[in-house]
């Protein structure tokens, strides 16, 4: 038993989890930092993060043990439980159940993509994250050779778009965004044509902006002035929207080379500092290396994972890598430029980083099956080597 768990380790990309794990541990001290100077000296915020990126890695570690071909398989099963979870917040908004509270609105922005259990909350769009990569992968690897044939292409566009409707629904569409990049960069990945990619592109581009100027009440109140906070931050009209951009922006701005330090008291104060704009609080706290750190940290985990894509056996396991490796991209792109007021504000945690239970663990099972792809590419060369 010893002898089979040391081979499994010697398997194992410990360095990609390791990067991981540095990532959490800076993480949790902050969110220590923000209990201290924003919530009275609470730190439930860290704690909760602290035993998600506990068990997260534990799962990480369970998951690469996994061969990812088999999880890929059982797509029925896991697309079943994820968007079964999904679908009632499509139609129950706050619908309280005495200890389950479905379609619950966190942020108050009628996003109704949570479930509330006692005082914790869970947003399935995160496991609904990950079976899509998976079953995406598996999609991609049936059609393999085929893709630009209408028919395939078409079925793959499908694919992509029924859980971007289905988040859009929810009320979540910073998630629904991301779901969007994933599949495309999966799909641009698998082969299609860059003339049927650009064309589409343009035609999605072009009926977005026609459906916008006939139909602009498609866009919520909130999310028009939050793109119009963008284009004028310093519009009185538009305060309440700018108020929080704009602190992340003095606080990233006023953090120097070294920061104001972690436990000084004396940070520019950011509205929800825990969750979305905790970039904008660590420049603060830690200067500009600290920010440069977290880049740092942030973009050599994004390089690893398409570095064991790269090294991949199969397809498949290409596929699965570039999916989390667009996730990963993807969530750190908008929310880096949401905190220096490049994009609007939707939502967008940043992985490992960001305070928030589920979505911590979802990161770490999707680190965990890239690792599964490496243990299997590394077993493959393994049973190859004696055939040489």
């Amino acid at each position: 038993m010893g002898k089979l768990m040391r081979e499994q380790l010697s398997r194992m990309d410990l360095g990609y989890l390791f990067l991981c794990g540095v990532c959490s541990a800076l993480s949790v001290v902050v969110l220590v930092s923000v209990g201290q100077s924003q919530l009275g000296g609470a730190n439930d915020k860290a704690s909760v993060q602290l035993m998600a990126s506990l068990f997260g890695g534990l799962m990480a570690l369970i998951f690469a043990t996994v061969d990812y071909r088999a999880l890929a398989r059982a797509w029925p099963l896991h697309a079943v439980v994820a968007w079964g979870l999904v679908l009632p917040t499509l139609f129950l908004h706050n619908y309280d159940t005495g200890l389950l509270t479905i379609g619950y609105d966190a942020g108050g922005t009628a996003n109704y993509s949570w479930y509330r259990v006692g005082g914790m909350t869970f947003q399935p769009a995160e496991l609904a994250k990950l079976s899509f990569v998976l079953t995406f992968a598996w999609h991609l690897e049936k059609v393999q050779g085929r893709v630009n044939k209408p028919k395939n292409l078409a079925a793959l566009l499908l694919h992509i778009a029924l859980p971007v409707l289905a988040i859009h629904i929810q009320g979540d569409d910073g998630t629904a965004l991301i779901f969007l990049g994933i599949g495309l960069v999966m799909l641009f990945a698998g082969g299609v044509s860059l003339w049927l990619a650009g064309g589409s592109l343009a035609a999605c581009a072009l009926g977005a902006g026609a459906l916008l100027a006939w139909k602009p009440a498609i866009l919520k109140s909130y999310q028009f002035k939050r793109i119009l906070a963008i284009l004028h931050p310093d519009d009185p009209a538009l305060a309440d929207y700018t108020y929080q951009q704009n602190k992340g922006a003095m606080a990233i701005g006023t953090g120097g080379v070294a920061g104001q330090g972690l436990f000084t008291g004396e940070h520019v104060y950011v509205p929800n500092a825990w969750n979305d704009f905790l970039f904008a609080y660590l420049a603060n706290a830690l200067g500009f290396l600290g920010a440069a750190l977290v880049l740092a940290l942030l973009l050599a985990v994004c390089l690893r994972t398409l570095q064991t894509a790269l090294r991949s056996a199969d397809h498949l396991g290409r596929s699965l890598c570039v999916g989390i490796f667009a996730a990963l991209f993807l969530q750190c792109t908008v929310n880096l430029g949401m905190n220096l007021q490049l994009l609007p504000v939707i939502g967008v945690t940043l992985p490992f980083f960001s305070a928030g239970g589920s979505s911590v663990v979802m990161v770490y099972l999707c680190i965990g099956l890239v690792m599964s792809v490496g243990v299997q590419a590394k077993r493959m060369r393994a049973l190859a080597r004696p055939l040489e």
